[in-house]
């Protein structure tokens, strides 16, 4: 059996800082979501994705896969938002076994709504806090560990600018 590769004190300080960074920061986005919009985080995750989504549209699979969640949680989510009016599921015309989520005007109209105190709270929390050069370090390393933990971009945003590096 090999030995563990150890943390060194360095390495052990990064993590542990990383790892409380990121608690608090989930912790106080949540918070505010909860309070402030009365919507739950994964829910504000949903509308949004459905937002920038062609024809406001996306099928039920990639929506899980792309917003981290299993199909049966998403789909509870989706049947949540479905009874508030802010979501329509209908079948896949090219798959029979596939399904489609579509945001609706209301469902639009609620993620605007909690769109400005969100906003404001991810500004505070974390971009009023970094430079501009720190900024720029926390993109390339969240996406330097995003291209290693997933099998695909997650957020349309980044297979964008991978596809614009690219192009360079």
């Amino acid at each position: 059996m090999t030995e563990p590769r150890w943390l060194d004190d360095d390495e052990q300080r990064t993590w542990r800082s990383f790892l409380t960074a990121s608690r608090l920061l989930w912790d106080r986005i949540d918070r505010q979501l909860q309070h402030g919009a009365g919507l739950p985080h994964a829910y504000y995750e949903i509308l949004a994705r459905l937002s920038e989504a062609p024809g406001r549209t996306l099928r039920m699979s990639q929506l899980a896969t792309s917003s981290l969640s299993s199909r049966s949680r998403l789909s509870h989510a989706v049947s949540r938002m479905e009874e508030a009016g802010w979501v329509l599921r209908r079948p896949c015309p090219s798959d029979r076994r596939g399904a489609l989520a579509e945001l609706t005007d209301a469902g639009l109209a609620r993620l605007e709504s909690a769109a400005r105190g969100h906003v404001e709270e991810v500004r505070t929390l974390l971009f009023d806090q970094l430079s501009p050069a720190q900024q720029a370090a926390l993109l390339d390393i969240s996406e330097a560990l995003t291209a290693h933990l997933a099998p695909e971009p997650l957020w349309p945003a980044v297979a964008d600018r991978a596809a614009d590096d690219e192009q360079r």
